[in-house]
């Protein structure tokens, strides 16, 4: 399915606490034939548990995904999660590739990437934010001003 396109940038990360990676992703939407489009995974060292992932353009804007990065880390090697989200690794005919399958209430999307960009993304993302220092950067007093600002 995939048809060999790489990244379409390298790496980019301003102060050192934010990284991308673009790529193309191959999206199936109800049995329909596969479209390439673009996306891009973004990581935060401030929000160090989340993975965001934006995917082409819509007349409204592109579609955008959260989910635990630890989930995209894990699935780059076995099947892995629940619900709204599921990533795993496939073979195909162009080599190693990552699947996640994306579900909301107006339906579902599987994605393919190839998987060695989003390796060497949760490889950046590491070097960010070492496994088990990921708590010394979340801001606590940031987080509770931002929900006491929305009781009011």
């Amino acid at each position: 399915m995939l048809d060999g396109q790489e990244m379409t940038q390298p790496f980019s990360s301003a102060a050192e606490t934010t990284l991308t990676c673009e790529l193309q992703v191959h999206v199936v939407v109800g049995g329909e034939p596969h479209v390439s489009l673009p996306a891009a995974f973004r990581y935060h060292r401030a929000d160090p548990y989340a993975v965001r992932l934006s995917i082409g353009a819509t007349s409204s804007g592109p579609v955008n995904w959260v989910f635990a990065l630890s989930l995209l880390q894990e699935g780059l090697n076995r099947p892995v999660g629940e619900g709204d989200v599921l990533v795993s690794p496939r073979r195909s005919s162009h080599g190693p590739v990552i699947r996640i399958v994306v579900r909301s209430r107006l339906g579902s999307a599987v994605l393919e990437m190839k998987a060695s960009p989003v390796a060497e993304f949760l490889d950046r993302a590491q070097e960010l934010v070492p496994t088990g220092t990921e708590g010394s950067y979340v801001d606590i007093d940031h987080i509770a001003t931002l929900l006491l600002a929305a009781d009011e």
